[in-house]
């Protein structure tokens, strides 16, 4: 198992961003960006940029509703909605272009649209304020932006999707990860597209259709694109089809088709998660609601208000869309939460609240931004009726709630949104407080079903396994034939999510409507580790490469252990480095490590950010981690002087300390060697001695001997096909040696004199 996470956490999740969305991204509130340039052609400095190298301008400074930074990077994005005429470009500011350090509410990168092609000013932001409850996507709001003290225009404001969104929604920053977007831009005759289409084994193939935003996954992605077109049935293993499901259910309800579901087939992005699968994250909803003046295939017509819920099930141009409506239960899924859209959002007419709390925010915003496309009263038609002339393009806009009240008509009367789906009357779970460890039953009640699936996980950040669930009357359900449906589930994890999807020949339903973003919760009961049974197992003192949090921060660590058969909760137990001051941080309520697992702290003394994160550094120095109760040692670790990127880890796991190759989130290995050398790797003779040790290698370069608490022993030189190391005087037990070529590549391995 990959990670251990917080029984809270969806919890801690939640409040750490509506924190955030109080503040940078609070949809209620304008916020003010002031951008300071020394060069007064500012502006054709930034063009000349986005022509050329697409590189950013250094800002003297940028203002952040009063908080100032310095040399600040800036510069114009945007393909169709950037143009050297424009007063008012798309911008993308980067806060740590220069100071690694810099960021405001944790946020480095910000994205600002220009309005363009929406005469409602709204539409981004209320699209993400709809997509947030069916996917993870990022925050928006608006911002006055000003350059050089004068007003620009209101922008709408779009959360960076990044290393630290990645971490935030999928725990890990370090996955194969690209935005799907055709480099250059996109439109006729742009190439390659991010269609996924299986081009060849070749990864080059793809380079101009997709851009790598990681440091590797191009085998990746060709796996990814090889397995949807060649060996669909194994595509669960690839990518997470829940969340591709939404993302073109949505596409379509929305008429979002500057996206994977219209004629380009870009703006999303592709991150592979700890799971091994690929999730599709949206992005760039500036021209949803039909605000897109291209169709779902390029060069045929559509009329945005009965567009087909089907559309593109035979493109080949759309591989996801053809394959997914070509599978019944992935097209029944589809429909159901393209319903589940429609009813919620829609016919309900609940957007229209939010919509107009929005424009009410961001009215004064309009009336005084000095650069826009539209008109006010452009603006104030924008939501009811179609705008026509005015904007960059000079076409015309549909008005959003003009739209949506034709789609659900259109829905209304569509056959294959009519169709019967089955009724989820009641679902149970058999103990609502099951110890770690129990069997517990879900049942589902039913009518009009044929079959019924329980879909369930044991930690939060992993996948859902689904299984079938049985009306036989040998499952805990009842007797054989009454919809009532049973499945059992060894409860082995730190805590149960769950939710359940019934079908018939026709149509699909989820309960909860929202599944697999919502789900169903059973608590399970875990107890408290006594003294021994969670010990610290592995620590990282000098950390620059061997793993990164959720911010794609190079920091220290320590890792904790349950050797335990049984999953513990370690609610209020204490880490410190401090034995005076035991209670220096306290591992926050709902924490739990499961049986024989590692659960990983980041000791970074970075409070604010989500997740597992210690208000203390480690000393590559040396000194101790302690875990207690605040008053009772439960386990402490001294160490001394640490090396850059080995650990001090148990081993064997639970057993005496060494260095080791780093095992992240993981049981330790303990083969100890950082790298495989290309060419001679050294030999060591006799290990273990008594006496001396012999280094062969025909490599030149440098040794150095660590005893166990960190102190170095010896060093010396690689001079000769066989460099011998004194050790006659060397106390008996394990020391490490480290030899590095002069090429930098490393060895490490362990001794023994006995």
């Amino acid at each position: 198992m990959k990670q251990t996470f917080l029984l809270v956490l969806l919890a801690c999740t939640f409040l750490t961003e509506l924190s955030h969305a109080q503040g940078f991204y609070d949809r209620s509130t304008v916020q003010k960006i002031e951008i300071f340039f020394s060069a007064s052609n500012w502006d054709a400095q930034l063009d000349a940029l986005a022509a050329t190298t697409e590189d950013y301008l250094l800002a003297d400074s940028v203002r952040i509703n009063g908080t100032s930074f310095d040399s600040v990077g800036v510069k114009y994005k945007g393909n169709s909605s950037y143009n050297q005429n424009n007063n008012k470009n798309p911008i993308h500011i980067e806060l740590d272009y220069v100071h690694g350090s810099y960021d405001y509410q944790g946020y480095t990168d910000i994205k600002l649209q220009n309005g363009y092609q929406d005469p409602s000013m709204i539409r981004e932001v209320l699209s993400y304020a709809i997509l947030e409850q069916y996917m993870d996507c990022p925050k928006a709001n608006f911002a006055n932006v000003y350059i050089n003290g004068t007003l620009r225009g209101v922008y709408s404001s779009a959360e960076s999707i990044n290393s630290k969104f990645n971490g935030e929604h999928y725990y890990t920053s370090d996955g194969s990860f690209f935005k799907c977007n055709p480099i250059g831009g996109a439109g006729p005759g742009s190439g390659v597209s991010p269609d996924l289409k299986y081009l060849g084994s070749d990864s080059s193939l793809y380079a101009s259709g997709y851009e790598l935003k990681s440091n590797y996954g191009w085998n990746d992605l060709v796996d990814l694109a090889n397995t949807l077109n060649n060996n669909f049935s194994a595509i669960e293993s690839k990518l997470d089809m829940d969340r591709a499901i939404w993302m073109l259910a949505y596409n379509n309800v929305l008429v979002n088709l500057d996206s994977y579901s219209g004629a380009f087939r870009q703006n999303y992005y592709l991150y592979k998660d700890l799971n091994d699968r690929f999730i599709t994250t949206i992005w760039d909803l500036n021209m949803s609601f039909a605000g897109f003046p291209g169709g779902p295939t390029q060069g045929q017509s559509y009329t945005a208000t009965t567009l087909d819920p089907f559309s593109n099930s035979t493109s080949t141009d759309h591989p996801l869309i053809l394959k997914m409506l070509a599978n019944p239960m992935y097209k029944r899924m589809y429909m159901a939460h393209l319903r589940t859209i429609v009813q919620e959002i829609f016919a309900s007419g609940s957007y229209l609240t939010t919509a107009n709390a929005l424009r009410t925010t961001i009215d004064a915003s309009v009336q005084a931004d000095p650069y826009k496309f539209y008109t006010y009263t452009q603006f104030q038609n924008g939501m009811t009726t179609t705008v026509t002339g005015g904007g960059p393009g000079g076409g015309s806009t549909p008005g959003i709630q003009q739209l949506m009240a034709a789609r659900v008509t259109y829905f209304q009367s569509n056959a294959d949104y009519l169709l019967a789906a089955p009724v989820i009357t009641a679902y149970a779970a058999s103990n609502n407080t099951p110890n770690y460890g129990a069997t517990i039953t879900i049942t589902a009640t039913c009518t009009n079903e044929s079959t019924v699936f329980l879909g369930y996980r044991l930690e939060h950040p992993l996948r859902f396994n689904r299984i079938q669930m049985y009306d036989d009357g040998m499952h805990n359900d009842g007797n054989a034939g009454d919809h009532v449906y049973g499945a059992d589930v060894v409860l082995n994890g730190i805590t149960m999510e769950y939710y359940i999807y019934a079908e018939n020949a026709t149509a699909g339903i989820f309960s909860p409507s929202r599944a697999e973003h919502e789900f169903h919760t059973v608590n399970i009961t875990i107890v408290l580790p006594a003294i021994g049974d969670v010990l610290v197992n592995e620590l990282m003192a000098d950390n620059s490469s061997t793993a990164y949090d959720s911010n794609g921060e190079n920091d220290d660590w320590v890792e904790l252990y349950n050797h335990t058969s049984t999953a513990k909760d370690l609610s209020g137990l204490y880490l410190t480095d401090d034995v005076t001051n035991l209670t220096k941080w306290q591992i926050p309520l709902g924490t739990a490590i499961n049986a024989n697992d590692v659960l990983i702290i980041w000791v970074d003394n970075d409070s604010e950010q989500s997740g597992l994160h210690a208000n203390f550094k480690l000393s590559a120095s040396g000194e101790s981690v302690i875990l207690s109760d605040g008053t009772t040692i439960y386990d402490q670790v001294d160490f001394g002087i640490q090396t850059q990127d080995i650990s001090y880890a148990r081993c064997p796991d639970g057993g005496a300390f060494t260095f080791a190759d780093p095992t992240f989130d993981a049981l330790n290995n303990c083969a100890l060697g950082l790298y495989e050398w290309s060419q001679s790797a050294a030999r060591i003779y006799p290990n273990p001695s008594n006496g001396n040790f012999t280094i062969q290698t025909d490599a030149k370069g440098a040794y150095a001997v660590y005893d166990l608490s960190g102190r170095e022993v010896t060093t010396g030189s690689l001079e000769n096909s066989a460099t011998v190391i004194d050790a006659q005087m060397w106390k008996q037990g394990t020391y490490l040696v480290r030899i590095q070529d002069k090429l930098g590549n490393l060895q490490t391995t362990q001794l023994i004199k006995y």
